[in-house]
């Protein structure tokens, strides 16, 4: 008999055809209020789940007895509380490979939009408000020779830093919690502390994942230790950052622009005021979403899946050390 799984996330077929191959497959791709109840009810008697998005602690999960494994279709593992499920000894497998450079090269991206104006200037040609030879109010600012401070020296922050170093000729130096030799010696990249980073970066770019410790560490005081000429990008996660604090930083000029990718609240509310301001420029957490990117993790967690209800967590497990202590 195969194994029950569920699926809350809508898969490519291909790789849909090749989970129902290996289990028997019950699918939520559009959970909603009103399927809640369903929902809970086969997992009760599930040994895998796989999906993206959705929270569930152990509310959800304690009634799910037989879950052996769970795959996230993503690299982060917010979602979910790894202590608790360490605790039942169930394996919590991600994708932290396959999207490394698409998502290094949307971090990039707002590194040169929010530079070079390049939406606010998009929207003055658009308005017709382009009648003459753009002066200083549409001057922008460099990229090549800045100092590029990167938070988290990770996969994608290296991978940031190498765009950076190779592409722009840009100093590089990291926060991190442990050393990174290999940035070091490939980028020039220097070891800084928090504070030195955000008081000496031209480009502050957090990568950072979110923690208890990292809750809210970009906040009123950490933006006004940054020059008033520096650029905060957000490529991380959302809640590192007080937002309020950064709309006011941006709208008096304590910073001069930010790039995000990321939001205390996912989707950004139309009353934002984010949204008003010309100084920062707002993509829709669009890091890994390139067609060929989203199907290479997909098809990665159906392997991570297939993989743990076999008794193999040798790669992509979150929670591999938790589980062995």
């Amino acid at each position: 008999m195969k194994k029950k799984v569920i699926l809350y996330r809508t898969l490519p077929e291909a790789e849909l055809a090749r989970l129902r191959d290996a289990f028997d497959v019950i699918e939520f791709a559009d959970l909603k209020n009103a399927n809640q109840v369903d929902f809970l009810t086969e997992l009760s008697t599930a040994d895998g789940l796989i999906g993206a998005g959705l929270p569930l602690g152990a509310q959800q999960l304690d009634s799910a007895t037989q879950l052996k494994a769970i795959s996230t279709i993503s690299v982060g593992t917010d979602a979910f509380d790894l202590d608790y499920l360490s605790a039942r000894s169930i394996p919590v497998m991600h994708t932290p490979t396959v999207l490394t450079e698409t998502t290094a090269d949307t971090i990039f991206t707002l590194i040169l939009c929010t530079a070079r104006r390049a939406i606010e200037l998009d929207r003055f040609v658009r308005q017709g408000e382009w009648t003459k030879s753009v002066g200083v109010e549409q001057f922008g600012s460099n990229v090549h020779g800045k100092t590029l401070g990167i938070l988290g020296m990770g996969r994608i922050g290296s991978a940031v830093a190498r765009r950076g170093h190779h592409g722009f000729g840009m100093n590089i130096q990291y926060y991190n919690t442990s050393a990174k030799p290999q940035a070091e010696q490939e980028f020039g990249a220097k070891k800084v502390s928090f504070e030195e980073l955000i008081e000496t970066s031209d480009f502050i770019c957090s990568v950072l994942p979110y923690t208890e410790q990292t809750d809210k560490l970009f906040n009123k005081e950490a933006f006004a230790k940054m020059k008033s000429s520096a650029f905060f990008i957000n490529g991380g996660r959302g809640k590192t950052v007080d937002e309020a604090a950064l709309i006011e930083a941006l709208k008096h000029n304590v910073i001069k622009g930010a790039g995000l990718d990321v939001y205390e609240k996912e989707p950004l509310p139309s009353s934002s005021e984010l949204i008003g301001l010309d100084n920062v420029v707002l993509f829709p957490h669009i890091g890994s979403a390139t067609h060929e990117t989203r199907y290479a993790m997909a098809q990665c967690a159906v392997d991570n899946l297939i993989n743990a209800l076999n008794g193999d967590l040798s790669q992509n497990c979150a929670n591999l050390r938790q589980l062995n202590q």
